[in-house]
């Protein structure tokens, strides 16, 4: 598995991070974790094969995380180079995910479902597995953050794992649920004495990741007060024996 991160930042406009994004790149195909307003552009920034999409995970609903979707979708509809597609593409989050495009519709009769290509809706059940891709499992956990909220596990054919947690508090669940993955996705929202309980600040990212254990851990999801301080300086204070990485946005990673 490939991973390229799109969007390292928050709903707070950055000029060097843009909303939450990642993109998978797997044997069986490619996957979109959450998709901001920004990602439809940053994927063509990245030169990814944006228009042979195969899949998107939609963690919740704050416009951070999935106010591309239907923005992606009305410039899929249209642009020629997606007419010929036949594939579908399977869009996969929470309950109330298909009412979200259907609400969108209804502002515009925009169509959006209405593609040259399939569209397939899958609302997940928390804890219960679903293929994402032919080679790629997924399962889904509730997280501390929305009522519709969730971090989701993959699992590829070749035995690497990731885990996605998006927005969310503190959560011992979710560490065992990321228990020795390849690679931990975490958001890590505040430094410190964060304002907020439904996100994390640093400690609280470090404590999960111990918990954890995982082989990789990757932070993000930064508001801005993360410009005045060193990541690698702040990340050593706790002096972590795991490999903890900063996301920035055009990394890439091979699991």
């Amino acid at each position: 598995m490939k991973l390229t991160v799109l969007g390292s930042g928050t709903s707070v406009p950055h000029p060097k991070r843009s909303g939450s994004a990642f993109w998978l790149e797997t044997a069986g195909g490619t996957l979109l974790l959450d998709c901001s307003a920004s990602a439809i552009h940053r994927m063509a920034q990245e030169n990814l094969d944006w228009a042979n999409l195969d899949a998107i995970w939609i963690s919740h609903f704050h416009l951070d995380h999935c106010g591309g979707l239907a923005p992606f979708l009305f410039g899929t509809k249209h642009i020629p180079v997606t007419q010929s597609r036949t594939k579908p593409l399977r869009i996969f989050g929470p309950k109330g995910i298909e009412n979200l495009l259907q609400s969108f519709d209804r502002a515009n009769n925009y169509g959006l479902l209405n593609q040259p290509f399939p569209i397939e809706i899958v609302e997940i059940e928390t804890l219960e597995s679903f293929g994402v891709l032919p080679t790629l499992v997924g399962t889904a956990l509730s997280t501390p953050h929305t009522n519709e909220s969730h971090a989701i596990h993959l699992r590829a054919k070749d035995g690497k794992t990731l885990v996605y947690t998006s927005d969310t508090g503190v959560s011992p669940p979710l560490a065992a649920f990321a228990r020795k993955v390849d690679l931990l996705l975490l958001e890590c929202s505040f430094v410190k004495g964060k304002p907020v309980e439904k996100h994390l600040e640093l400690a609280e990212a470090m404590y999960l990741i111990r918990k954890a254990n995982p082989n990789k851990a990757m932070l993000t999801h930064f508001y801005p007060e993360w410009d005045e301080v060193n990541f690698d300086e702040e990340v050593a204070k706790f002096d972590p024996v795991y490999d903890v990485v900063e996301a920035k946005d055009g990394l890439r990673i091979d699991l």
